[in-house]
């Protein structure tokens, strides 16, 4: 593996970082940010701003306006972009909307792509992800997927409940994951005007950094089309992981720029507070937490750099997505909490934006899949049982 950064890639990153200090920092106290995330209006001025700076759905083909990024581009650049909470959602990389869109490119026919795709890639709508439910249904385990899908003449008819739906509320389309009457899986795409497509409530939750947050929705005899399968129908599982795996390894990237950041403002912090006649970075006490977010900051970004690669050569490295999905997350949360306690009381407040980081952060040892179940697929790969 070649390690070093090509010369237009350390120009794009270091656009990229002027960029998130520049014009999207000075933003993140802007009182359209929500508990449920930034409002829509936010969304679309953060979005204006990308689009200005040429760095607007980087991740996105050419063909289709984005820059087209490779997984190890989208490394440096997601990094640099997580450094401010609002970062993602100005480049239009924030989650759900980044892994619907390698997905769509990936799976859907033209005219979805013309329907569906552009719009989103322009930064103009927002999409969400329906595969999650409440129990009995489907959460770690997708082989426990309650919601249905019958085939009617021209239309499939679906009805279940979904819920911890991130984005649902304001977008334009979903991504819905329905059991056959085979028992096998496929992916539906519905605007989300359709009649039969109900967003019940939102679910207050500890992080606010989603546009739309995170919602319960209900499908009543929800109609689509034949024609708005996405994919094959039956191969609903096989597309989750085309999905997945890059998507858990892109939360990674942008949770390293926020770890990246509060490990800043925590070293600025020890440089300056005088603490029993010295500076507080000089008690060996913070001198070594600091030392070790340096060492996870660094395990997480090889771990991330790694995969990436692997994924750029054409490998699945799903064994390797989990690996780093539960490497960085953790990793990221020590960094994250060992900074809450070099600033002290500061770091529980509002005076510095680690304490918004480490409530939003703590959620990703939970979400695309829990880090004990990760272990335990990765345990019976090893053991080949």
């Amino acid at each position: 593996m070649d390690f070093a950064i090509p010369p237009e890639l350390i120009e794009l990153r270091d656009r990229t970082r002027q960029f998130i200090a520049e014009h999207i920092i000075p933003m993140e106290n802007d009182p359209r940010l929500t508990s449920h995330g930034p409002s829509e209006d936010l969304r679309r001025d953060l979005v204006a701003k990308a689009r200005s700076a040429g760095l607007l759905t980087p991740h996105a083909s050419r063909e289709l306006g984005g820059l087209g990024l490779n997984h190890a581009a989208k490394a440096v650049v997601f990094e640099e972009a997580g450094y401010s909470t609002l970062g993602p959602t100005a480049l239009n990389i924030h989650a759900p909307d980044e892994g619907n869109i390698h997905l769509m490119e990936a799976v859907a026919t033209a005219a979805q792509k013309e329907r569906w795709l552009l719009p989103q890639v322009a930064g103009h709508t927002r999409s969400c992800f329906a595969m999650t439910e409440p129990s009995p249904g489907a959460g770690a385990d997708p082989s426990m997927l309650a919601t249905t899908a019958v085939r009617d003449g021209d239309d499939y008819v679906i009805n279940g409940t979904k819920w911890l739906i991130t984005g649902a509320e304001g977008s334009s389309y979903a991504i819905i994951m329905a059991r056959m009457e085979d028992g096998s899986a496929t992916m539906f795409l519905t605007d989300m005007d359709r009649k039969g497509i109900q967003v019940v409530r939102q679910m207050n939750a500890m992080d606010s950094c989603f546009t739309g947050g995170h919602a319960v929705m209900e499908f009543k005899d929800l109609r689509i089309p034949a024609a708005d399968v996405l994919g094959e129908v039956g191969k609903g599982f096989r597309y989750a992981q085309v999905r997945l795996a890059p998507a858990r390894l892109t939360h990674c990237m942008r949770w390293l720029g926020q770890a990246r950041r509060a490990h800043d403002i925590a070293t600025d912090y020890a440089r300056k507070r005088q603490a029993f006649g010295k500076a507080l970075g000089e008690h060996e006490g913070v001198g070594f937490m600091l030392a070790d977010n340096d060492i996870d900051l660094q395990t997480a970004r090889l771990h991330i750099w790694h995969t990436a690669w692997l994924l750029d050569q054409g490998q699945k490295a799903n064994f390797e997505s989990s690996r780093a999905k539960v490497v960085c997350s953790e990793a990221e949360w020590r960094v994250i909490d060992r900074c809450v306690q070099i600033l002290g009381g500061q770091g529980v407040t509002t005076e510095t934006i680690v304490m918004r980081i480490f409530m939003d952060m703590r959620a990703f040892r939970i979400y695309d899949g829990p880090n004990e179940v990760h272990r335990w697929s990765m345990a019976r790969k090893i053991t080949g049982t």
